[in-house]
Protein backbone atom coordinates (compact mmCIF):
# COMPACT_ATOMS: atom_id res chain seq x y z
CA UNK A 1 0.00 0.00 0.00
CA UNK A 2 1.16 3.15 -1.18
CA UNK A 3 1.32 5.94 1.88
CA UNK A 4 -0.39 9.65 1.19
CA UNK A 5 1.03 12.14 3.28
CA UNK A 6 -0.12 15.60 3.54
CA UNK A 7 1.58 17.89 6.15
CA UNK A 8 0.45 21.58 6.34
CA UNK A 9 4.67 21.86 7.02
CA UNK A 10 4.78 20.86 3.24
CA UNK A 11 2.12 23.50 2.00
CA UNK A 12 3.62 26.39 3.54
CA UNK A 13 7.20 26.06 3.85
CA UNK A 14 8.11 24.50 0.83
CA UNK A 15 6.27 26.96 -2.03
CA UNK A 16 8.71 29.80 -1.10
CA UNK A 17 12.07 28.05 -0.78
CA UNK A 18 10.98 26.24 -4.14
CA UNK A 19 10.39 30.13 -6.08
CA UNK A 20 12.87 31.17 -4.28
CA UNK A 21 15.37 28.63 -5.76
CA UNK A 22 13.99 28.47 -8.56
CA UNK A 23 14.45 33.35 -9.03
CA UNK A 24 17.92 32.64 -7.83
CA UNK A 25 18.96 29.53 -10.23
CA UNK A 26 17.34 31.42 -12.81
CA UNK A 27 19.45 34.23 -12.49
CA UNK A 28 22.24 32.93 -11.65
CA UNK A 29 22.67 29.56 -14.02
CA UNK A 30 21.37 32.02 -16.55
CA UNK A 31 24.03 34.52 -16.52
CA UNK A 32 27.06 31.44 -16.55
CA UNK A 33 25.34 30.06 -19.79
CA UNK A 34 25.80 33.87 -21.24
CA UNK A 35 28.90 34.32 -20.33
CA UNK A 36 30.21 30.27 -21.23
CA UNK A 37 28.34 30.95 -24.65
CA UNK A 38 29.65 34.32 -25.35
CA UNK A 39 32.13 35.67 -23.42
CA UNK A 40 34.15 33.19 -22.44
CA UNK A 41 36.56 32.34 -25.08
CA UNK A 42 38.88 29.61 -25.52
CA UNK A 43 37.28 26.95 -24.28
CA UNK A 44 39.02 23.88 -22.54
CA UNK A 45 38.01 20.40 -21.45
CA UNK A 46 37.35 22.01 -18.15
CA UNK A 47 35.15 24.57 -19.37
CA UNK A 48 32.64 22.03 -21.06
CA UNK A 49 31.96 20.18 -17.87
CA UNK A 50 31.16 23.94 -15.81
CA UNK A 51 29.02 24.66 -18.70
CA UNK A 52 27.42 21.54 -18.57
CA UNK A 53 27.02 21.83 -14.59
CA UNK A 54 25.40 24.97 -15.58
CA UNK A 55 23.12 23.02 -18.22
CA UNK A 56 21.72 20.55 -15.61
CA UNK A 57 21.29 23.31 -12.91
CA UNK A 58 19.03 25.70 -15.54
CA UNK A 59 16.94 22.44 -16.63
CA UNK A 60 16.37 21.85 -13.10
CA UNK A 61 15.31 25.37 -12.02
CA UNK A 62 12.70 25.12 -14.93
CA UNK A 63 10.28 22.33 -12.90
CA UNK A 64 10.73 23.84 -9.50
CA UNK A 65 7.89 26.76 -10.41
CA UNK A 66 5.35 23.50 -11.05
CA UNK A 67 6.43 21.91 -7.68
CA UNK A 68 5.70 24.89 -6.06
CA UNK A 69 2.40 25.23 -7.42
CA UNK A 70 1.86 21.64 -6.38
CA UNK A 71 2.55 22.41 -2.65
CA UNK A 72 0.85 25.57 -2.65
CA UNK A 73 -2.22 24.06 -4.10
CA UNK A 74 -2.10 21.80 -0.85
CA UNK A 75 -0.16 18.66 -2.67
CA UNK A 76 -2.49 18.42 -5.41
CA UNK A 77 -1.21 17.68 -9.31
CA UNK A 78 -3.73 19.65 -11.35
CA UNK A 79 -1.95 19.27 -14.90
CA UNK A 80 -1.68 16.06 -16.39
CA UNK A 81 0.21 12.76 -15.47
CA UNK A 82 2.66 12.52 -18.59
CA UNK A 83 3.43 16.29 -17.36
CA UNK A 84 3.96 15.17 -13.82
CA UNK A 85 6.44 12.21 -14.33
CA UNK A 86 8.14 14.30 -17.27
CA UNK A 87 8.90 17.21 -14.34
CA UNK A 88 9.80 14.45 -11.59
CA UNK A 89 12.31 12.78 -14.61
CA UNK A 90 13.73 16.54 -15.13
CA UNK A 91 14.01 16.81 -10.91
CA UNK A 92 15.71 13.39 -10.70
CA UNK A 93 17.99 13.35 -14.00
CA UNK A 94 19.52 17.14 -12.93
CA UNK A 95 19.97 16.81 -9.41
CA UNK A 96 22.32 13.15 -10.30
CA UNK A 97 23.64 15.11 -13.32
CA UNK A 98 24.98 17.72 -10.90
CA UNK A 99 27.02 15.01 -8.57
CA UNK A 100 28.36 13.54 -11.38
CA UNK A 101 29.50 16.63 -13.15
CA UNK A 102 31.01 18.09 -9.71
CA UNK A 103 32.58 15.02 -9.76
CA UNK A 104 34.45 15.35 -12.82
CA UNK A 105 35.34 19.26 -12.31
CA UNK A 106 37.19 17.85 -8.75
CA UNK A 107 38.67 15.13 -10.72
CA UNK A 108 39.49 17.51 -13.64
CA UNK A 109 41.58 19.90 -10.89
CA UNK A 110 42.61 16.53 -9.24
CA UNK A 111 44.82 15.93 -12.53
CA UNK A 112 45.65 19.24 -12.73
CA UNK A 113 47.26 19.84 -9.51
CA UNK A 114 48.79 16.51 -8.63
CA UNK A 115 49.55 14.96 -12.19
CA UNK A 116 49.81 18.57 -14.14
CA UNK A 117 51.88 16.22 -16.96
CA UNK A 118 49.15 13.58 -17.35
CA UNK A 119 47.98 13.45 -21.15
CA UNK A 120 44.52 13.50 -19.46
CA UNK A 121 44.56 17.15 -18.73
CA UNK A 122 45.62 17.92 -22.47
CA UNK A 123 42.35 16.67 -23.75
CA UNK A 124 40.30 18.55 -26.80
CA UNK A 125 37.01 20.07 -26.33
CA UNK A 126 36.19 17.52 -28.82
CA UNK A 127 37.02 14.90 -26.30
CA UNK A 128 35.73 16.86 -23.08
CA UNK A 129 32.58 16.73 -24.90
CA UNK A 130 32.11 13.18 -25.51
CA UNK A 131 33.50 12.53 -21.92
CA UNK A 132 29.81 15.36 -21.05
CA UNK A 133 27.80 13.23 -23.18
CA UNK A 134 28.75 10.13 -21.94
CA UNK A 135 27.82 11.15 -18.29
CA UNK A 136 24.44 12.44 -19.70
CA UNK A 137 23.97 8.99 -20.78
CA UNK A 138 24.97 7.67 -17.74
CA UNK A 139 22.93 9.77 -15.78
CA UNK A 140 19.47 9.26 -18.24
CA UNK A 141 19.65 5.54 -18.15
CA UNK A 142 19.49 5.82 -14.71
CA UNK A 143 17.40 7.85 -13.93
CA UNK A 144 14.77 7.00 -16.91
CA UNK A 145 13.04 4.47 -14.65
CA UNK A 146 10.73 7.42 -13.12
CA UNK A 147 8.34 7.47 -15.91
CA UNK A 148 6.97 4.39 -14.81
CA UNK A 149 6.80 4.95 -11.07
CA UNK A 150 3.38 4.38 -9.93
CA UNK A 151 1.41 7.39 -7.40
CA UNK A 152 -1.67 6.99 -5.27
CA UNK A 153 -3.50 8.85 -7.95
CA UNK A 154 -3.68 11.55 -10.27
CA UNK A 155 -3.61 14.05 -7.72
CA UNK A 156 -0.18 12.77 -6.04
CA UNK A 157 2.79 13.62 -7.98
CA UNK A 158 5.99 12.36 -5.71
CA UNK A 159 8.98 9.96 -7.13
CA UNK A 160 9.57 9.05 -3.50
CA UNK A 161 6.67 7.18 -1.87
CA UNK A 162 6.52 4.95 1.44
CA UNK A 163 4.96 1.77 0.21
CA UNK A 164 4.05 -0.48 2.82
CA UNK A 165 4.74 -3.38 -0.41
CA UNK A 166 8.60 -3.88 -1.56
CA UNK A 167 8.37 -2.73 -5.63
CA UNK A 168 11.03 -3.27 -7.40
CA UNK A 169 11.43 -0.11 -9.62
CA UNK A 170 11.02 1.78 -6.61
CA UNK A 171 13.83 -0.13 -5.05
CA UNK A 172 15.92 1.03 -8.07
CA UNK A 173 14.98 4.94 -7.56
CA UNK A 174 16.23 4.61 -3.99
CA UNK A 175 19.22 2.92 -5.31
CA UNK A 176 19.98 5.28 -7.96
CA UNK A 177 19.64 8.29 -5.68
CA UNK A 178 22.29 7.51 -2.80
CA UNK A 179 24.40 6.00 -5.51
CA UNK A 180 24.59 9.33 -7.71
CA UNK A 181 25.49 10.95 -3.85
CA UNK A 182 27.78 8.63 -2.00
CA UNK A 183 30.43 7.11 -5.10
CA UNK A 184 30.33 10.95 -6.20
CA UNK A 185 31.05 12.27 -2.39
CA UNK A 186 34.06 9.72 -2.19
CA UNK A 187 35.99 10.61 -5.37
CA UNK A 188 35.17 14.30 -4.53
CA UNK A 189 36.74 13.40 -1.17
CA UNK A 190 39.23 11.53 -2.58
CA UNK A 191 40.35 14.60 -5.27
CA UNK A 192 40.46 16.86 -2.09
CA UNK A 193 42.79 14.96 0.45
CA UNK A 194 45.16 14.14 -2.12
CA UNK A 195 45.00 18.05 -3.65
CA UNK A 196 46.07 19.30 -0.31
CA UNK A 197 48.39 16.31 0.98
CA UNK A 198 50.22 17.32 -2.44
CA UNK A 199 50.00 21.17 -1.50
CA UNK A 200 51.31 20.74 1.79
CA UNK A 201 54.15 18.50 0.72
CA UNK A 202 55.65 20.94 -1.45
CA UNK A 203 55.10 23.83 0.29
CA UNK A 204 52.80 25.52 -2.03
CA UNK A 205 49.40 26.11 -0.48
CA UNK A 206 51.13 29.73 0.00
CA UNK A 207 51.56 30.36 -3.64
CA UNK A 208 48.34 32.28 -4.34
CA UNK A 209 48.25 30.10 -7.89
CA UNK A 210 47.59 27.20 -5.49
CA UNK A 211 45.66 28.91 -2.85
CA UNK A 212 42.98 29.50 -5.51
CA UNK A 213 42.95 25.27 -6.37
CA UNK A 214 42.60 24.01 -2.79
CA UNK A 215 39.95 27.21 -2.09
CA UNK A 216 37.86 26.19 -4.95
CA UNK A 217 38.03 22.25 -4.32
CA UNK A 218 36.48 22.85 -0.64
CA UNK A 219 33.67 25.12 -2.48
CA UNK A 220 32.99 22.05 -3.91
CA UNK A 221 33.16 19.84 -1.47
CA UNK A 222 31.49 22.28 0.94
CA UNK A 223 28.62 22.90 -1.44
CA UNK A 224 28.32 19.33 -2.29
CA UNK A 225 27.91 18.08 1.57
CA UNK A 226 25.56 20.99 2.44
CA UNK A 227 23.17 20.66 -0.36
CA UNK A 228 22.65 16.60 -0.91
CA UNK A 229 23.80 14.75 2.29
CA UNK A 230 21.10 16.02 4.36
CA UNK A 231 18.48 14.12 2.29
CA UNK A 232 20.55 11.42 1.48
CA UNK A 233 21.17 10.50 5.22
CA UNK A 234 17.08 11.04 6.19
CA UNK A 235 16.50 8.60 3.08
CA UNK A 236 18.37 6.32 4.74
CA UNK A 237 16.39 6.95 8.04
CA UNK A 238 13.39 6.45 6.30
CA UNK A 239 14.61 3.28 4.60
CA UNK A 240 15.59 1.64 7.82
CA UNK A 241 12.76 2.56 9.54
CA UNK A 242 10.24 0.87 6.96
CA UNK A 243 12.23 -2.42 7.93
CA UNK A 244 10.08 -2.33 11.36
CA UNK A 245 7.59 -0.32 10.80
CA UNK A 246 4.33 -1.21 8.41
CA UNK A 247 1.97 1.20 8.99
CA UNK A 248 1.93 4.96 7.28
CA UNK A 249 1.08 7.08 10.32
CA UNK A 250 4.39 6.11 11.92
CA UNK A 251 5.87 7.28 9.11
CA UNK A 252 4.65 10.17 8.07
CA UNK A 253 6.99 12.35 10.81
CA UNK A 254 10.20 11.11 8.72
CA UNK A 255 8.57 11.22 5.43
CA UNK A 256 7.98 14.37 6.08
CA UNK A 257 11.19 15.69 7.13
CA UNK A 258 13.17 13.95 3.76
CA UNK A 259 10.24 15.81 1.57
CA UNK A 260 11.98 18.98 3.03
CA UNK A 261 15.15 17.80 2.86
CA UNK A 262 15.15 16.97 -0.87
CA UNK A 263 13.50 20.42 -1.35
CA UNK A 264 16.87 21.77 -0.26
CA UNK A 265 18.47 19.95 -2.72
CA UNK A 266 17.55 22.38 -5.11
CA UNK A 267 19.24 24.56 -3.39
CA UNK A 268 22.49 23.42 -5.30
CA UNK A 269 21.56 24.63 -8.44
CA UNK A 270 22.14 28.04 -6.58
CA UNK A 271 25.20 27.74 -5.26
CA UNK A 272 26.62 25.97 -8.32
CA UNK A 273 27.34 29.59 -10.05
CA UNK A 274 30.22 29.75 -6.89
CA UNK A 275 32.07 26.79 -8.39
CA UNK A 276 32.21 29.34 -11.99
CA UNK A 277 33.02 32.13 -10.10
CA UNK A 278 35.82 30.79 -8.72
CA UNK A 279 37.09 28.66 -11.50
CA UNK A 280 39.30 30.92 -13.51
CA UNK A 281 39.66 34.63 -12.98
CA UNK A 282 38.90 35.02 -16.85
CA UNK A 283 35.12 33.99 -15.68
CA UNK A 284 35.02 36.01 -12.05
CA UNK A 285 36.08 39.37 -13.87
CA UNK A 286 33.64 38.68 -17.02
CA UNK A 287 30.84 37.95 -14.20
CA UNK A 288 31.87 41.09 -12.26
CA UNK A 289 32.09 43.15 -15.44
CA UNK A 290 28.34 41.95 -15.91
CA UNK A 291 27.16 42.84 -12.35
CA UNK A 292 29.24 46.84 -13.06
CA UNK A 293 31.64 45.46 -10.03
CA UNK A 294 35.34 46.48 -9.83
CA UNK A 295 37.61 44.29 -11.68
CA UNK A 296 40.04 42.06 -9.17
CA UNK A 297 43.69 41.47 -9.99
CA UNK A 298 44.38 38.47 -11.58
CA UNK A 299 47.25 35.58 -9.97
CA UNK A 300 49.23 36.31 -12.85
CA UNK A 301 49.28 40.36 -12.55
CA UNK A 302 50.03 39.69 -8.59
CA UNK A 303 52.70 37.47 -9.36
CA UNK A 304 54.13 39.66 -11.47
CA UNK A 305 53.96 42.40 -9.17
CA UNK A 306 55.73 39.92 -6.37
CA UNK A 307 58.15 39.77 -9.02
CA UNK A 308 58.67 43.64 -9.47
CA UNK A 309 58.88 44.38 -5.59
CA UNK A 310 61.20 41.79 -4.24
CA UNK A 311 60.33 43.19 -0.69
CA UNK A 312 56.77 41.17 -0.59
CA UNK A 313 57.02 37.92 0.57
CA UNK A 314 54.37 35.29 -1.05
CA UNK A 315 52.71 35.02 2.77
CA UNK A 316 51.56 38.77 1.96
CA UNK A 317 49.86 37.68 -1.49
Amino acid sequence: MLCNFSSPVLVRALPPVLMMEFLLGLFGNGLALFIFCFHLRPWKSSTVLLFNLAVTDFMLTLGLPLRAIYYLLGIRWTFSGGLCKLCLFMLAMNRSGSTFFLMAIAVDRYMRVVHPHHPVNSLSVTKATLGALGLWLVTISMTVHVFTLQHVNTTYCESFMVDTESRGNLSWHKFTFLFSFYMPLLVILYCTFHITGHLRKRQLAQQAKFKKALYFIIVVVVLFIVCFLPSNITLLFVWFKMLSFKDCASMEHITVVFYVTISLTYLNSVLDPLVYYFSSPAFKNICRKALHLPQEETVESTERKTRETPTHSISQL
